[in-house]
C-alpha cells in the first residue's frame, strides 16, 4: 500500500482506515489496498502469524470453491497477489495444471494466504486491539504489540475479527468441566487435529454435527476404526446427510443481484430464509458423501462395522460420569458421557453413551469486546445485531464502520463465501476512497430473484460512495 511520507510531519499519523482482524477477508482487503496511491491503511491481528483453521488441515481436504475465489482475482485478475502467481512463484504452477482440479487443497490455500501476508507492509501480527474510542471524527485504537502499548488513529474501521467456535447450550456444562480439569474429552472440531491421538485412544467417539467438517472427521476416523478398535457415532439433527447444493443456477445466488434482493427483504423474512438455506452453504460435498458410503461398504465385507449414523437427532443435554467406562484386558478407561437426544421426527427421547465427543457444530459471530467504547457509533436492528447497510457499513454514519463476515442476517448465505469476498472488498474500497478502484459487478445472473416488474431492464446506477475527499484521498 502506498503511504504518504510522514518523516517531516509533526502531526499525528491518522490512517484512512484500520482493519481489525486478519483472516482471508481482511487479508484480501489488504492485498487489494496495497497498490492504491494515497490510501493509508493498517491491519491488526493478535495472532503471531496467519493460520487458517489449523485444526482442520486434513491432508486430502480441499476448498469448496475454485481457485479463482482467491483473495484478489475476482476483483483484479492482474494482481500480483493471485493464487496463480503464488503457484508460479513457488514453482508449483505446472503441477497444479497437470492435477486438473480447480479446487485448491485447504493446506495449499493456507500457504497461499501466508505468502500474501508476508509481502504486505500494512499487516501487523502479534498486535491486540484492547479498546476503541471516538473523538472529533477519528477512532482511537489502544493496541498492544511487540513493542508495547500504543495508540493508533484511524478515520474508519473494517471489522474482520471472524467467527468463533459454536458450542450448543446443551454442552456448556461438559465443555466447562473438561476445560477446568473435571475429566472427559470433549472438543470442538477447531481443535481436532491437535487432539486426534487422544480421541483414537478412547473406546468410543461421537461426532455431533451435519456439515462438511463433521463429514471429514467421520471419514478420517472411519478409516482407522479397525486399527484402533473404537466405536464411531455420527449424530445430526438434520433429516439426512445433505449434500452441498452446487448446481449452476443455484450458484447464481452468489451474486450481487441476490444480495440486493435478500437485503431488501423484511428482517423477519431474512431470518427465516437463512434457516432454510443451510444446505446452500453448510452442506457436504457429494463426492465425500459417496466416499463415506463406499468406505462403509468396503469395511462391511469383513463383518459389522462398529458405527452408528443417527439422523433427526437433536442434542438436548449431556452429562459426564467419571466413574463409568469400559474394561478391556484388565484395563479400565474411566469416564463416559451420556448424551441426551431427541428424535425430532418421531418425538422420541433416547440416550447415547460415549467416551469422547467432537462438536462439529460450526462457528458463530461474536462481537469483540473492544467495541464497548463505540457502541453509539454502531447501528443496530431490532434484535440488537449490526444493522448492516447494502454497502457493508454498520455505522450510524455512512462509510465509517464496515464489517466482514458479520452480515449473514442482512446479506444472506453468501456472507462467509470466499468467492464473494473480492466483490465485498471492492465495494468497501469504493466507499472508503470515493471512487470505484476495482469495477464492481452489478448484474451477473441470468435469472431474476424478484417479480419481473420490480427488476430494472438495465443495471441500476451504483450507490453514491461515501466520499473520502475530506480525508485528503484523491478521487
Amino acid at each position: 500500500m502506498s503511504t504518504p511520507d510522514l518523516s517531516t510531519s509533526t502531526e499525528p499519523r491518522i490512517y484512512d482506515f484500520a482493519g481489525i482482524g486478519v483472516g482471508p477477508f481482511n487479508l484480501g482487503l489488504a492485498a487489494l489496498s496495497e497498490p492504491i496511491d494515497g490510501l493509508d491503511g493498517i491491519f491488526l491481528e493478535q495472532r503471531e502469524s496467519f493460520d487458517w483453521h489449523p485444526g482442520m488441515m486434513l491432508e486430502p481436504a480441499h476448498l469448496q470453491v475454485p481457485f479463482m475465489a482467491d483473495l484478489v482475482t475476482l476483483a483484479d485478475p492482474t494482481s500480483p497477489y493471485s493464487f496463480l502467481n503464488f503457484l508460479k512463484q513457488t514453482g508449483r504452477l505446472y503441477r497444479f495444471y497437470i492435477r486438473e482440479n480447480f479446487y485448491p487443497l485447504r493446506a495449499e490455500y493456507n500457504q497461499y494466504c501466508q505468502w500474501v501476508a508476508g509481502q504486505l507492509r500494512s499487516v501487523r501480527f502479534s498486535t491486540s486491539v484492547l479498546d476503541v474510542t471516538y473523538d472529533a471524527g477519528v477512532y482511537r485504537l489502544s493496541v498492544k504489540g511487540p513493542d508495547g502499548p500504543e495508540v493508533l488513529l484511524a478515520r474508519r474501521l473494517v471489522l474482520g475479527t471472524g467467527t468463533a467456535p459454536y458450542v450448543p447450550a446443551a454442552c456448556d456444562g461438559i465443555v466447562e468441566s473438561a476445560t477446568n480439569g473435571g475429566g472427559g474429552l470433549v472438543l470442538h472440531n477447531a481443535d481436532y487435529l491437535s487432539r486426534k491421538s487422544e480421541l483414537q485412544a478412547r473406546r468410543s467417539i461421537t461426532i455431533v454435527g451435519s456439515g462438511q467438517s463433521a463429514a471429514e472427521i467421520y471419514y478420517e476416523l472411519l478409516q482407522d476404526i479397525d486399527t484402533h478398535g473404537y466405536q464411531l457415532n455420527w449424530v445430526t439433527r438434520s433429516g439426512r446427510f445433505f449434500p452441498l447444493e452446487y448446481t449452476k443456477l443455484t450458484l447464481e445466488m452468489t451474486s450481487p443481484e441476490y444480495v440486493d434482493y435478500f437485503h431488501g427483504l423484511p428482517q423477519d423474512q431474512r431470518d427465516g430464509l437463512i434457516k432454510s438455506q443451510k444446505n446452500l452453504y453448510k452442506g457436504i460435498n457429494s463426492e465425500l458423501i459417496d466416499a463415506i458410503y463406499d468406505l462403509l461398504y468396503t469395511k462391511s465385507l469383513s463383518g459389522l462395522v462398529d458405527t452408528q449414523l443417527l439422523t433427526h437427532s437433536s442434542l438436548t443435554g449431556a452429562a459426564w460420569d467419571g466413574a463409568a467406562g469400559s474394561r478391556d484386558a484388565g484395563t479400565h478407561t474411566a469416564g463416559s458421557y451420556t448424551l441426551q437426544l431427541r428424535h425430532e421426527e418421531q418425538g422420541a427421547d433416547y440416550t447415547l453413551d460415549t467416551e469422547a465427543v467432537v462438536l462439529a457444530t460450526g462457528y458463530t459471530y461474536q462481537e469483540p469486546g473492544f467495541l464497548a467504547g463505540i457502541q453509539d457509533r454502531i447501528a443496530r436492528d431490532s434484535a440488537g445485531r449490526f444493522a448492516v447497510s447494502r454497502n457493508y457499513s454498520a455505522g450510524v454514519e455512512p462509510g465509517e464502520v464496515f464489517v466482514q463476515n458479520a452480515e449473514l442476517h442482512t446479506h444472506g448465505f453468501v456472507t462467509p463465501d470466499l468467492g464473494m469476498a473480492a466483490y465485498r472488498n471492492s465495494c468497501i474500497l469504493r466507499e472508503i476512497t470515493g471512487r470505484e478502484v476495482y469495477p464492481v459487478e452489478r448484474s451477473i445472473a441470468f435469472q431474476q430473484f424478484g417479480p419481473p416488474e420490480s427488476v430494472p431492464r438495465s443495471a441500476p446506477a451504483p450507490a453514491e460512495p461515501s466520499s473520502m475527499r475530506k480525508a485528503g484521498v484523491p478521487a
